[in-house]
């Protein structure tokens, strides 16, 4: 049961997911989330940097479609300017977004990765789609209400993996 928490990779942010690292794995599409994988939970706009990272993604023919379980809104808005997909509402770590994302996007499951900040919604639901998922670190150490209570059971999960011997990275 707790390998479904356990992530195929971890890397520091999102910007260390490169379009070559990706071709070479033969990644076609990345399903990411929003609040802490790309922009703070509480930053409303795409950086310059994550900006110029869906332009280089977009230039190597690789799609991203966002998913979150944030309202239409917060998610429209961040969306939007960068002319990117995105499901709202996802109600992760449930699978239905990410089979959508997955069709929206015209590609099969082994062309996909899934990007994330939490191992409770976006590891969790990504490895019950059966994708390849890339845990990162959260942009900000605070988080809404709701995702309080995600990290502590994740802080959990975590500390029994590097106990078993699961996972060989240090948070830093």
């Amino acid at each position: 049961m707790l390998k479904n928490f356990l992530p195929n990779e971890h890397v520091q942010r999102v910007l260390d997911i490169t379009p070559a690292k990706l071709k070479d794995m033969g990644i076609k599409g990345i399903i990411t989330d929003l609040d802490n994988t790309l922009v703070a939970w509480n930053v409303q706009d795409a950086t310059p940097e994550i900006a110029a990272w869906f332009k280089d993604m977009k230039e190597h023919d690789i799609k991203v479609t966002i998913i979150s379980n944030n309202d239409k809104e917060r998610v429209s808005i961040f969306s939007e300017p960068l002319e990117t997909p995105f499901v709202y509402s996802a109600r992760k770590p449930l699978t239905k977004a990410f089979k959508h994302a997955t069709k929206q996007m015209n590609l099969k499951k082994d062309e996909v990765v899934v990007i994330g900040d939490q191992l409770m919604t976006d590891v969790l639901g990504g490895n019950r789609a059966g994708f390849h998922t890339i845990l990162v670190v959260p942009i900000v150490e605070t988080d809404s209400k709701i995702t309080r209570l995600n990290r502590m059971l994740e802080r959990r999960v975590l500390a029994w993996m590097r106990r078993k011997g699961m996972i060989s990275w240090e948070e830093k």
